[in-house]
């Protein structure tokens, strides 16, 4: 078993984006209590306020897929998934992980 990490880029439909961060909180908030969950992280595009990604570390792909599955995952990104207008989602096999040094700006 390895961590895996999910990246899924979204596109906000217009008008949406306030709301889509606030709900991404809320279900990130019990997503992160879940067996197997990391990390999560929502980044939004400098240069498009419409597009993001969500990046998840997970401790395996068998946990990530078993929250797939599962209606709680339904239940958390159902309005979610009506405030974007595409998504594209991918799953990485982490292999190394470097830190950045302790310093100013850190």
């Amino acid at each position: 078993m390895s961590r895996v990490r999910t990246v899924l880029a979204m596109r906000t439909r217009e008008g949406c984006a306030e709301r889509f961060e606030a709900e991404w909180l809320s279900a990130a908030e019990e997503i992160r209590t879940l067996d197997g969950c990391l990390h999560q992280d929502l980044v939004r595009d400098a240069d498009d306020p419409r597009s993001y990604l969500v990046i998840s570390d997970w401790a395996d792909r068998e946990r990530l897929d078993a929250f797939g599955r599962s209606e709680q995952r339904d239940r958390l990104l159902r309005v979610i998934r009506e405030l974007r207008e595409s998504a594209d989602r991918h799953t990485y096999q982490v292999l190394h992980s470097v830190a950045g040094e302790p310093g100013e700006g850190r």
